[in-house]
């Protein structure tokens, strides 16, 4: 192969002299070197090309991003950029070194700096956070998980950042990350009082299925559901406050027991849902209720999931003639750094939980996985770890209790490549406050993808082995 270090005269030379035998590439060109990088003087070169693969997925699918047709040993700056769905710009960039052969592969090469280093072929997806500029307190969350994030990544000339837009850009592409697989049913559920979304996977069933649980923040969240159902599972995103079609007022729990009984019966009595393969999943203070479920209703969950959350509260649930009450004020527990971010870890400590809101634990009779973030600044979620552990045990059933602990992750453990917000604004009475979630950037993003996989090991080993007379 001829060499770049041949000079063009020498290349157009050949070129006339029609030798059989020399094949002349259009890579080669003659390099002008300019400040920051390197950029192609002739028209010979191909054009730099930028690839994902695939470009559509679903956003535990991890993507090959790579570059072709660069000069080799050339500093070059890959940048992902996207609009949340509030209109907000989120962006992540890092910079590389061409090959030799003038190729980047992310999947295989490592970054020297910008918004993570190392080998991290999905940090321009979890390394996402909101460009210089943006309104203060963001968090990335989906909530139409029926059109897909929308990323544009591009290859920039140089090491920069993106604010830096005077940056060549060399080339582009644009991938889409879904939360809903292809024939993944959404239902809105509005029965028996019961306020929710179930998802359903392609096909006529019956599924094992989960009832999903988020914490105090309200509303309905469907992006988790969304992604059991598109892995195969039918999944109920429930919603028990801060939403219009609750009773009550929208900044207290209103419902009671009866109602996530009724929720996880309406789950069992569908006809696509094996009754007998359903399993609960919560994150904070969806762990309490979670955990509430199983003991305290009668239902019969087949395994548990719970996420940074604990094991009582300082809220009771409405009782049967719909009155709610707190147990106690939890402002007292509250904490604040020099900036005033409050953080709520100190309030679900057991030792400040009254015995009459913890939930009776030695009454488990279904497998659970408890996660702890252990930088988690928003739920004492390792004490809460070691009460369940200990309590199991004593009950002489430590089988059933497994903990996946994560080192610098934090209180959000969601699905993976989410980027985590280590703050943000949050609704708390009587205002919105900035709030400590914890987790460091690149160790949160490892806990997900972990956890994830370990969570649907879970599931498949709970809700799904020997369904198919495995």
């Amino acid at each position: 192969m001829v060499r770049a270090h041949i000079s063009v005269t020498t290349i157009r030379k050949l070129i006339e002299m029609k030798i059989p035998s020399i094949s002349v590439h259009r890579n080669l060109a003659c390099l002008h070197r300019t400040v920051g990088g390197v950029r192609w003087k002739s028209s010979f070169r191909q054009a730099p090309l930028l690839t994902a693969a695939p470009v559509r997925a679903l956003v535990d699918e991890q993507i090959s991003i790579k570059g072709r047709f660069l000069p080799p040993h050339c500093p070059v700056t890959v940048c992902a950029q996207m609009h949340s769905e509030d209109g907000d710009l989120w962006e992540a960039f890092a910079h590389y070194k061409t090959n030799a052969d003038g190729t980047l592969n992310l999947t295989r090469d490592h970054s020297v700096g910008g918004s993570y280093s190392g080998c991290e072929p999905m940090g321009l997806f979890w390394g996402l956070q909101p460009a210089p500029g943006a309104r203060e307190g963001l968090r990335l969350r989906k909530k139409n998980v029926e059109t897909p994030f929308v990323m544009h990544v591009s290859l920039l000339e140089g090491h920069v950042s993106p604010s830096e837009r005077q940056s060549t850009e060399l080339a582009a592409v644009t991938t889409e990350r879904w939360y809903m697989a292809p024939g993944v049913q959404r239902i809105d559920i509005r029965q028996d009082g019961v306020v929710g979304t179930l998802f359903l996977p392609p096909g006529p069933g019956p599924f094992p299925a989960m009832l999903d649980l988020w914490g105090m923040g309200g509303g309905l969240v469907e992006y988790r559901s969304a992604l059991f159902a598109s892995r195969g599972y039918a999944s109920l995103s429930l919603a028990y406050i801060g939403h219009r079609d609750l009773p009550g007022p929208q900044n207290r729990i209103n419902v009671g027991d009866s109602y996530f009984k009724s929720a996880f019966h309406l789950l069992k009595d569908h006809h696509q849902v094996c009754a007998d393969r359903i399993g609960i999943i919560g994150l904070s203070f969806g762990v309490y209720l979670t955990l509430r479920i199983a003991t305290q209703t009668g239902v019969k969950p087949s395994c548990l999931i719970c996420i940074n959350g604990p094991i009582g509260s300082t809220t009771k649930l409405s009782d049967a003639d719909g009155k709610t009450e707190d147990f106690e004020s939890e402002q007292k527990y509250w904490t604040f750094d020099d900036q005033g971010h409050v953080s709520f870890r100190d309030v679900s400590l057991p030792a400040n939980l009254s015995s009459e809101s913890k939930v009776k634990i030695e009454r488990l009779a279904c497998p659970v996985t408890y996660i702890v973030g252990e930088d988690d600044l928003s739920c004492s979620s390792i004490e809460n770890a070691n009460l369940i552990e200990e309590t199991l045990r004593a009950a002489g059933k430590s089988q059933l209790f497994t903990r996946l602990s994560y080192p610098g992750a934090g209180h959000l453990i969601e699905p993976p490549y989410t980027p985590n917000s280590r703050t943000s604004l949050w609704s708390v009475k009587p205002k919105k406050r900035t709030t400590l979630w914890g987790g460091h950037l690149t160790p949160h993003a490892a806990a997900q993808e972990d956890a994830w996989k370990k969570i649907l090991g879970f599931m498949e080993s709970n809700l799904r082995g020997g369904i198919y007379g495995e």
